[in-house]
């Protein structure tokens, strides 16, 4: 099966696209002094996008894909991030998270998904940042704009890494992308799902299908255009308002936690030109 995409006028050309970010994940591996990443691998396009860019700007020997299944996940996944590695050419590890997350999850009510696909999230995001500290190596992002911008992640979870090459990237994109990386058809083909709970699909919890909410998002937050112009273009107005207010509802995942200012505590991320050169350098006190 050869799954047919078409390239919207307003997405980055996707081979463009494909160097930058693999310049980027070098420049940053290189500023931090590491030469290894690992990724969750989840048998989805965003993970496997990310793992084939990665193995694209390391080499695949340097990039560890992570499969972490819980009990109800589906098998298909598994297979599905086993098709990837193989296409990469990347090395794999499988550790299921159903007994961590069990521990936690015992005094959730069933019927609560979003709080227990929360709690998944997290454990996997626990075995990423232990895997990364046990290899000296970073974490790999997998989360797009379209997601970012929508809120439609988990704090700490899937959003929690240490660089992120698909940030800005439209889920649109993210499958162009996949088709220019050479991954496996059955990736592309399939639903988009965090695969949290059995039948769960992205594109059912929000409402919507990410290629139309791909081309509101662009023009209502990359050209800033207001509703009645989005209207105009003949989107509903229902939709417009719907989206607006779920992109201003989840600004606060989309920034590091507000804290408070002292005068004189200077950020030693931002450039200081009165700021006296330090004698030594500072080195990597191992934390990750």
């Amino acid at each position: 099966m050869n799954i047919e995409l078409d390239c919207p006028d307003w997405a980055v050309e996707p081979a463009e696209a494909v160097d930058k970010c693999a310049a980027f994940i070098r420049a940053t591996l290189e500023a931090a002094g590491k030469d290894s990443l690992v990724i969750g691998l989840s048998g989805g396009i965003d993970s496997a996008v990310s793992a084939g860019l990665a193995a694209r700007a390391l080499g695949a020997d340097n990039v560890l894909g992570v499969m972490m299944p819980y009990a109800t996940s589906s098998a298909a996944s598994v297979d599905d991030a086993v098709a990837v590695a193989a296409a990469v050419g990347m090395k794999t590890e499988k550790i299921e998270i159903t007994s961590m997350a069990d521990a936690f999850l015992a005094d959730i009510p069933a019927r609560d998904l979003v709080r227990r696909g929360n709690v998944m999230a997290r454990c996997r995001m626990v075995v990423l940042y232990d895997i990364s500290a046990r290899d000296g190596s970073l974490v790999l992002g997998t989360g797009n704009r379209t997601e970012d911008l929508l809120g439609y992640t988990t704090m700490f979870g899937d959003n929690a890494c240490a660089l992120n090459p698909l940030g800005q990237l439209y889920k649109t994109e993210i499958r162009l992308l996949a088709r220019e990386l050479g991954l496996p058809e059955a990736v592309l083909a399939k639903a988009p799902s965090a695969d949290l709970w059995e039948g769960q699909s992205d594109e059912d919890e929000l409402g919507f299908t990410y290629a139309e909410v791909d081309r509101l998002l662009v023009h209502m937050i990359d050209q800033g255009l207001g509703p009645k112009q989005l209207e105009a273009l003949g989107f509903n107005s229902d939709l417009v308002g719907r989206v607006a207010g779920r992109v201003k509802a989840m600004a606060f995942k989309r920034s590091a936690p507000p804290v408070a200012f002292f005068s004189g505590r200077e950020d030693p991320d931002q450039e200081n030109p009165q700021a006296e050169p330090a004698d030594e350098p500072f080195t990597d006190g191992g934390f990750h």
